[in-house]
Protein backbone atom coordinates (compact mmCIF):
# COMPACT_ATOMS: atom_id res chain seq x y z
CA UNK A 1 0.00 0.00 0.00
CA UNK A 2 1.20 3.53 -0.72
CA UNK A 3 -0.14 5.46 2.68
CA UNK A 4 0.39 4.20 5.72
CA UNK A 5 -2.51 2.99 7.66
CA UNK A 6 -0.13 4.17 11.21
CA UNK A 7 -2.98 7.69 11.14
CA UNK A 8 -3.29 6.84 15.22
CA UNK A 9 0.17 8.52 15.78
CA UNK A 10 0.68 10.70 13.02
CA UNK A 11 3.68 12.85 14.17
CA UNK A 12 5.61 9.02 14.11
CA UNK A 13 4.02 7.55 11.48
CA UNK A 14 6.22 8.60 8.34
CA UNK A 15 8.98 6.38 8.65
CA UNK A 16 11.40 6.18 5.59
CA UNK A 17 14.00 3.42 5.33
CA UNK A 18 13.17 2.47 8.19
CA UNK A 19 12.74 -1.47 8.29
CA UNK A 20 8.84 -1.42 9.64
CA UNK A 21 8.04 1.29 7.46
CA UNK A 22 4.82 1.16 5.99
CA UNK A 23 3.93 3.97 3.66
CA UNK A 24 3.13 7.47 3.30
CA UNK A 25 1.49 10.18 4.95
CA UNK A 26 -0.06 12.84 2.82
CA UNK A 27 -0.37 16.32 3.93
CA UNK A 28 -0.52 19.88 1.87
CA UNK A 29 2.51 21.96 1.12
CA UNK A 30 4.16 24.65 -1.32
CA UNK A 31 7.60 25.98 -2.15
CA UNK A 32 8.28 28.92 -4.24
CA UNK A 33 11.77 28.89 -5.84
CA UNK A 34 12.86 31.87 -8.41
CA UNK A 35 15.32 30.52 -10.96
CA UNK A 36 17.16 33.34 -12.24
CA UNK A 37 20.49 33.29 -14.70
CA UNK A 38 23.27 33.81 -12.34
CA UNK A 39 25.00 37.06 -13.94
CA UNK A 40 21.63 38.71 -14.07
CA UNK A 41 20.81 37.94 -10.14
CA UNK A 42 24.53 39.07 -9.70
CA UNK A 43 23.99 42.00 -11.69
CA UNK A 44 21.11 43.49 -9.45
CA UNK A 45 22.91 41.90 -6.43
CA UNK A 46 20.49 39.33 -5.64
CA UNK A 47 20.53 37.58 -2.51
CA UNK A 48 21.57 34.06 -3.97
CA UNK A 49 20.70 30.34 -1.82
CA UNK A 50 22.10 27.98 -4.39
CA UNK A 51 22.65 27.32 -8.24
CA UNK A 52 20.62 24.76 -10.25
CA UNK A 53 23.48 22.49 -12.24
CA UNK A 54 21.48 20.15 -13.73
CA UNK A 55 18.29 18.52 -13.82
CA UNK A 56 16.46 15.59 -14.95
CA UNK A 57 13.48 13.40 -15.10
CA UNK A 58 12.55 9.90 -16.00
CA UNK A 59 9.11 7.64 -16.09
CA UNK A 60 8.42 4.26 -16.09
CA UNK A 61 5.93 4.10 -18.99
CA UNK A 62 4.89 0.41 -18.34
CA UNK A 63 3.24 1.21 -14.63
CA UNK A 64 2.62 4.36 -12.57
CA UNK A 65 3.90 2.99 -9.38
CA UNK A 66 5.78 0.32 -9.92
CA UNK A 67 9.55 0.35 -9.28
CA UNK A 68 12.30 -1.82 -10.92
CA UNK A 69 14.26 -3.32 -7.74
CA UNK A 70 17.50 -2.27 -9.32
CA UNK A 71 16.98 1.43 -9.49
CA UNK A 72 17.91 1.80 -12.91
CA UNK A 73 15.40 4.45 -14.13
CA UNK A 74 16.88 7.05 -10.97
CA UNK A 75 20.42 5.93 -11.57
CA UNK A 76 20.01 7.16 -15.26
CA UNK A 77 18.92 10.13 -14.20
CA UNK A 78 21.43 10.70 -11.14
CA UNK A 79 23.89 9.98 -13.89
CA UNK A 80 22.71 12.62 -16.13
CA UNK A 81 22.07 15.56 -13.49
CA UNK A 82 26.04 14.81 -12.21
CA UNK A 83 27.49 15.37 -16.25
CA UNK A 84 25.25 18.20 -16.47
CA UNK A 85 26.29 20.05 -13.21
CA UNK A 86 30.03 18.52 -14.02
CA UNK A 87 30.62 16.97 -10.18
CA UNK A 88 32.02 13.64 -9.22
CA UNK A 89 29.37 11.55 -7.08
CA UNK A 90 32.48 12.30 -4.37
CA UNK A 91 31.64 15.84 -4.57
CA UNK A 92 28.10 15.36 -3.48
CA UNK A 93 27.49 16.45 0.24
CA UNK A 94 23.96 15.58 0.59
CA UNK A 95 21.19 13.66 -0.90
CA UNK A 96 17.48 14.81 -0.10
CA UNK A 97 16.15 11.57 -1.09
CA UNK A 98 12.07 10.73 -2.39
CA UNK A 99 11.85 8.78 1.03
CA UNK A 100 7.97 8.12 0.86
CA UNK A 101 8.28 5.36 3.58
CA UNK A 102 6.84 2.81 1.14
CA UNK A 103 8.67 -0.54 1.01
CA UNK A 104 9.05 -0.23 -2.77
CA UNK A 105 10.16 2.79 -3.37
CA UNK A 106 12.93 3.10 -0.29
CA UNK A 107 14.59 0.37 -1.45
CA UNK A 108 14.42 1.07 -5.64
CA UNK A 109 15.82 4.64 -4.28
CA UNK A 110 18.85 2.99 -2.37
CA UNK A 111 19.46 0.79 -5.03
CA UNK A 112 19.24 3.74 -7.13
CA UNK A 113 22.07 5.71 -5.78
CA UNK A 114 24.10 2.71 -4.56
CA UNK A 115 24.51 2.06 -8.55
CA UNK A 116 24.80 5.68 -9.62
CA UNK A 117 27.07 7.08 -6.71
CA UNK A 118 28.91 3.74 -6.66
CA UNK A 119 31.37 3.28 -3.61
CA UNK A 120 30.56 6.99 -3.02
CA UNK A 121 27.03 6.25 -1.97
CA UNK A 122 28.02 4.79 1.33
CA UNK A 123 29.55 8.30 2.35
CA UNK A 124 26.74 10.70 1.15
CA UNK A 125 24.21 11.13 4.20
CA UNK A 126 20.97 10.82 3.02
CA UNK A 127 17.39 12.02 4.52
CA UNK A 128 13.91 12.26 3.56
CA UNK A 129 12.50 15.49 4.86
CA UNK A 130 8.78 13.49 4.11
CA UNK A 131 9.35 12.00 7.65
CA UNK A 132 8.83 15.76 8.95
CA UNK A 133 6.26 17.28 6.52
CA UNK A 134 4.79 14.01 4.92
CA UNK A 135 4.24 13.89 1.30
CA UNK A 136 2.42 16.67 -0.59
CA UNK A 137 2.87 15.06 -4.22
CA UNK A 138 3.05 17.23 -6.84
CA UNK A 139 4.59 19.83 -4.73
CA UNK A 140 7.02 17.93 -2.25
CA UNK A 141 9.90 18.70 -5.25
CA UNK A 142 9.80 22.34 -4.57
CA UNK A 143 9.88 21.85 -1.09
CA UNK A 144 12.63 19.42 -0.92
CA UNK A 145 14.77 21.64 -3.64
CA UNK A 146 13.91 24.59 -0.81
CA UNK A 147 14.98 22.70 1.81
CA UNK A 148 18.07 21.82 -0.19
CA UNK A 149 18.93 25.54 -0.23
CA UNK A 150 18.16 25.81 3.16
CA UNK A 151 20.67 22.94 4.27
CA UNK A 152 23.45 24.71 1.79
CA UNK A 153 22.52 28.56 3.99
CA UNK A 154 22.45 26.98 7.08
CA UNK A 155 25.32 24.49 6.67
CA UNK A 156 23.49 21.84 8.22
CA UNK A 157 21.24 18.48 7.27
CA UNK A 158 17.58 17.69 8.20
CA UNK A 159 17.18 14.49 9.68
CA UNK A 160 15.16 10.99 8.62
CA UNK A 161 12.68 11.47 11.30
CA UNK A 162 11.34 8.37 12.99
CA UNK A 163 14.09 6.16 11.90
CA UNK A 164 14.61 3.24 14.03
CA UNK A 165 15.54 0.56 12.73
CA UNK A 166 17.69 -0.47 10.22
CA UNK A 167 16.36 -2.84 6.95
CA UNK A 168 19.20 -4.06 5.38
CA UNK A 169 17.92 -3.12 1.68
CA UNK A 170 18.27 0.42 2.89
CA UNK A 171 22.00 1.11 4.37
CA UNK A 172 23.08 3.92 3.83
CA UNK A 173 23.67 6.77 6.06
CA UNK A 174 20.00 7.60 6.05
CA UNK A 175 20.63 10.69 9.40
CA UNK A 176 18.48 9.33 11.83
CA UNK A 177 16.43 11.64 13.88
CA UNK A 178 18.79 14.22 14.48
CA UNK A 179 19.82 17.32 11.97
CA UNK A 180 23.54 17.36 11.24
CA UNK A 181 25.71 20.29 11.08
CA UNK A 182 27.54 19.78 7.73
CA UNK A 183 28.94 22.84 4.96
CA UNK A 184 26.98 21.85 2.11
CA UNK A 185 28.20 22.91 -1.08
CA UNK A 186 26.36 20.57 -3.66
CA UNK A 187 23.54 18.55 -3.07
CA UNK A 188 21.20 16.21 -5.20
CA UNK A 189 17.33 16.15 -4.56
CA UNK A 190 15.26 13.38 -6.25
CA UNK A 191 11.93 14.82 -4.56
Amino acid sequence: HATTPSNDDPEHASRPFDRDRDGFVLREGAAVLVLEELEHARRRKAEIYCELAGYASRGNAYHMTGLRPDGAEMAVAISDVLRQARIAPEEIVYISAHGSGTVQNDRHETAAFKRALGSAAYDIPVSSIKSMVGHSLGAIGSIEMAACALAMRHGAVPPTANWQNRDADCDLDYIPNTARERIVDSALSVG
